[in-house]
């Protein structure tokens, strides 16, 4: 009878990891999608890209609620007087609530960052420091953008388990990459749809955030590296010059040819390391790999 009840209550164990894993994927890859609004946005309003992405994950559920997947609204902005786009209806605090609805998710959120900096009550927010993503959140809660008492403290935990404050600090970037490719002889090149490029003699990741308009600890981390480690590069390393991405575009496995690691694995195929390792239950970064194994990509 122990057995069972250890078995039964191992496997409920298992699956309440499991759920946790997927919501977890799931969040990043919101992330991923539309980080780059929420930062354009940061500059634009100078509200937090911590804030509105955590926003956007509670109000949306990821971008898989109802209202997100039909009406392209990730905020739960409702109606008001003063709305002339379009409108849905949805139960919410009252029933058959007026929510507004948007041609794109990218209207969604230039709309969220129209509705804080012109209405008055969130005007004490643009005081804080946009950094400050712990302010930012509690006055939202008391300027009434929710009614949940605890909507703070969500917004807190969201941002601090997927790290989004990292987000924030892309406001003191020069300028957006887009704007320096154009400008130098270095080839852009692809992997996974995403930007990078092949070093040259001579090259470090110093020179490269120079280069293209990244600051140091971006480029680190796209690259999984050290921080500050300005070691010269071998010819032809691969450097990413925006952030991974949490699965492949185009393989859902591969096959090695020789012996690789997980570190290795996630450079060349344009994978955020810790994805990698949690799809492959990889116990290290540097674990041997042999040849012919077989490794998820997705």
């Amino acid at each position: 009878m122990r057995n069972k009840f250890n078995t039964a209550f191992i496997m409920l164990l298992f699956t309440a990891f499991q759920g946790l894993a997927s919501e977890l994927d799931t969040r990043m890859e919101y992330v991923e999608n539309y980080s780059p609004y929420a930062i354009q946005n940061m500059r634009m309003y100078k509200i937090p890209a911590s804030i509105t992405l955590a926003q956007g994950i509670l109000e949306s559920g990821s971008g898989n609620s109802e209202l997100a997947r039909k009406s392209n609204n990730h905020f739960g902005i409702k109606c008001g007087s003063n709305w002339t786009g379009g409108k849905t209806y949805h139960d919410d605090d009252a029933e058959n609530e007026c929510f507004r609805t948007y041609k794109t998710v990218l209207d969604s959120y230039n709309d969220h960052s129209e509705f804080l900096t012109k209405n008055k009550r969130y005007s004490n927010l643009f005081i804080l420091k946009i950094d400050d993503y712990k302010s930012w959140a509690k006055g939202l809660s008391k300027a009434g953008y929710a009614t949940n008492p605890n909507y703070a403290s969500r917004l807190i935990t969201i941002i601090e388990e997927l790290k989004l404050y990292s987000y924030d600090e892309e406001i003191k970037t020069p300028k957006p990459i887009v704007e320096f490719i154009s400008s130098h002889s270095q080839d852009i090149l692809s992997v996974n749809n995403l930007k990078i490029v092949k070093a040259k003699e001579g090259d470090t990741y110093y020179k490269l955030a120079r280069k293209f308009g990244l600051t140091l600890r971006q480029i680190h981390k796209y690259n999984n590296t050290k921080r500050f480690n300005q070691e010269i590069l071998k010819v032809d390393d691969i450097v990413y010059l925006e952030p991974k991405r949490f699965r492949s575009k185009k393989n859902k496995s591969i096959v090695l040819t020789k012996n690789s690691s997980p570190t290795k694995i996630s450079q060349m195929q344009g994978i955020r390391l810790n994805s990698l390792m949690r799809k492959n239950h990889f116990s290290s970064p540097d674990e041997q790999l042999r040849k012919g194994e077989k490794v998820f990509l997705r």
